[in-house]
């Protein structure tokens, strides 16, 4: 029988570390760094899983563990190292609507309503792991949302719609234990799908115009 208290205590850490990588997703100013976040952020997301597997005794948990690395840590790295033009990956700043301290205040509050809407959830389901994944989850998907609200490249976008999936999932594997890897197989085709197209039209964007910030694309007009 495991010990679900050490296994309890763990997840919390995992899932402070989660939140963490959320953050520094919000925060960062290069690309690279984003990439690393999001992948770190992966890595973690896996670990909940296979902790949660092994308190709850579910194989579901562990082939979403398994999809994760495969996926989020390995393919779509690859694929958007690959795609994007080596130049975004550089020292070159991100473009962003809001400047740091502003972010991360906003963030503060994110989190805070993460909890707020979770509170009322945790009386329903009750269960000791619930009470760390759902909130943290929510709090990561606000996060990510906030993401693509503020950053004006590609990437960093695509990299905070991938980070609103994680919050999802790390959600989802302490609710429905026996039902993400459905839905992870699903994103095991879709995302990487995503973020290829994602990654070629940047590589284009970035030749003709020089620069991956789509918010520019708007100024644009037919000749």
């Amino acid at each position: 029988m495991p010990n679900t208290s050490i296994l309890f205590a763990l997840d919390a850490l995992t899932g402070a570390l989660f939140l963490l990588t959320a953050i520094g997703v919000v925060a960062t100013r290069q690309v690279l760094a984003s990439l690393q976040l999001f992948i770190l952020q992966s890595l973690l997301l896996t670990l909940s899983a296979v902790l949660l597997g092994i308190a709850q005794g579910s194989i579901h948990l562990f082939a979403v563990a398994a999809i994760t690395i495969a996926t989020k840590t390995l393919l779509i790295p690859w694929l958007l190292r690959h795609t994007v033009s080596a130049e975004v990956y550089r020292t070159r700043e991100i473009e962003r609507v809001l400047n740091i301290p502003s972010s991360l205040l906003i963030a503060a509050i994110l989190i805070v309503l993460a909890y707020v809407v979770a509170d009322p959830l945790l009386t329903v389901v009750g269960l000791p792991f619930d009470q760390v994944n759902l909130p943290l989850g929510i709090a990561a998907m606000f996060l990510g949302a906030f993401t693509i609200a503020v950053r004006r490249e590609a990437v960093p976008q695509l990299l905070g719609l991938l980070a609103v999936e994680n919050g999802v999932f790390f959600a989802g594997v302490a609710i429905v234990p026996n039902l993400p890897v459905i839905a992870e197989l699903a994103a095991a085709v879709d995302v990487p799908v995503v973020a290829l197209v994602v990654g070629m039209l940047t590589r284009r964007i970035h030749a003709r115009l020089g620069t991956t910030a789509v918010g520019r694309l708007a100024s644009l007009r037919e000749q």
